[in-house]
């Protein structure tokens, strides 16, 4: 009983020194959590069931090629009723993801905030006039060898 007493005092004092979160994190982190916890439970199946098993060998109850094929038949009926679950809970994470994902997006696009994307394409099109400005101011500098710098004339008529 003490390890799981003190299992849970170690959880307790995790929680309590996880930071707040916002929602999408908190939501990943539920997620998450919710994996692992099905991971653990299947590693514990398989801890009690092997126990169990080895308890009916060293009484004589069962021979040990019987046990450990009866381990290996445990083991995949739980992998096999797991995987669809874990299938399905992946799923729901991804699922969820890109619906927080979208959210944001419209969110942001709603208070005219520029995406990742917007700031890529504009700073592209800066480099590329700045380049053009240079050229110019270049061109500018220096004139054709064979001809001189227009000067601007204003013919007024009387």
């Amino acid at each position: 009983m003490t390890n799981v007493e003190e299992i849970e005092v170690n959880v307790r004092q995790v929680e309590d020194a996880v930071p707040t979160m916002n929602g999408s994190a908190q939501m990943f982190d539920i997620m998450r959590k919710l994996i692992l916890a099905g991971v653990g439970a299947v590693a514990l199946s398989r801890d009690e069931t092997e126990e169990f098993i080895n308890r009916l060998v060293e009484r004589g109850e069962m021979a040990q090629k019987d046990a450990q094929h009866l381990i290996d038949e445990a083991v995949e009926g739980i992998r096999k009723n797991a995987q669809p679950q874990t299938n399905q809970l992946q799923s729901g994470v991804t699922t969820i993801g890109n619906q927080i994902e979208t959210n944001l997006e419209q969110f942001l696009n709603r208070l005219n905030i520029p995406s990742k994307r917007d700031i890529d394409e504009l700073s592209t099109k800066i480099a590329h006039l700045a380049g053009r400005v240079e050229e110019l101011r270049r061109a500018q500098d220096t004139p054709s060898k064979g001809k001189a710098a227009p000067k601007s004339e204003v013919k007024v008529e009387e």
